[in-house]
């Protein structure tokens, strides 16, 4: 494998000579890095490739710190493709080492991926100044070799600003949010202390998320009282609801509302605890894919 990597880093090392091998990469003059979302639902940071496409870091909010990364090609594999992923020392920082990051696989017409173990050592070596490359053979010619880099240059001051929206996404993800069940005080439209503080979750999340669908509500309530008094109960809690979340940015005509009054019971309605289950508001979340 050593000499392996020594072969590729000695040929991509003298690409400019070597008809056999194309290297993409951004020059010093034009590498330009940018954040291209930073808000507490997601974080972006995207880098150029001249001629080949785009790099892509991204990391969305959920209860554990994640990472992904993505080559998006311009032209996509035409056949499943092996590659490695080294990272080496730019040209105008000569005498530095090379090292393998890992070992990948390009599926045909999809872009480049890149496991999370392996996407946040490729940050590390590039906030040392380091170049990630990928080193595959040509789909159309195996006797000829790719290299495609992601130069350093500028990376620096876009990188702490990435790493800033990290520090600020939201500790639960759209999956945590999307089936939401609210409870209330006996009578009139008060949320328990726990419950307001799963709406707040979800209205500070779809505050952020423009790619909201369809937001349905459903209330209920226990079947104490008359059945006229329960349905129009259950209407105020929809409503209320509903309120809260057309301040956070939803349209109005993306929210369903509904009723139900004393129906459709989850629970018995003898005990207390029973009584509180079955008062409850159900909002359901869809997404555009």
């Amino acid at each position: 494998m050593w000499r392996k990597l020594m072969v590729l880093t000695s040929l991509c090392l003298c690409s400019t000579a070597h008809a056999d091998l194309r290297h993409y990469v951004a020059s010093l003059e034009n590498s330009a890095w940018r954040v291209g979302e930073n808000n507490p639902i997601e974080c972006r940071l995207e880098h150029d490739i001249p001629d080949y496409g785009r790099a892509i870091f991204t990391s969305h909010a959920g209860k554990e710190l994640n990472l992904h990364f993505t080559l998006d090609m311009w032209l996509k594999p035409d056949s499943v493709t092996n590659a490695t992923l080294i990272s080496r020392a730019p040209s105008w920082r000569p005498g530095h080492n090379s090292k393998e990051i890992t070992q990948l696989s390009y599926q045909k017409q999809f872009n480049g991926e890149v496991p999370k173990k392996a996407a946040w050592s490729m940050l590390s070596e590039l906030s040392q100044g380091m170049e990630p490359t990928f080193y595959y053979a040509d789909w159309y010619n195996q006797s000829a070799k790719i290299a495609v880099g992601l130069s350093s240059a500028n990376f620096g001051g876009k990188y702490r600003e990435f790493r800033s929206c990290l520090a600020n996404l939201l500790p639960y993800s759209f999956d945590d949010i999307a089936f939401t069940v609210l409870n209330y005080q006996e009578g009139g439209v008060e949320l328990t202390r726990f419950s307001k503080m799963q709406l707040q979750k979800v209205q500070r999340y779809l505050s952020f998320d423009p790619e909201v669908e369809l937001v349905l509500i459903d209330a209920y309530t226990d079947s104490y009282g008359g059945r006229s008094v329960n349905q129009r109960v259950s209407d105020k809690r929809a409503d209320s609801v509903k309120d809260i979340l057309v301040a956070s940015g939803i349209p109005q005509d993306r929210i369903h509302t509904q009723g139900h009054g004393e129906k459709r019971h989850v629970a018995a309605n003898e005990l207390a605890q029973e009584r509180q289950i079955n008062r409850r508001v159900v909002i359901k979340i869809t997404k555009e894919i």
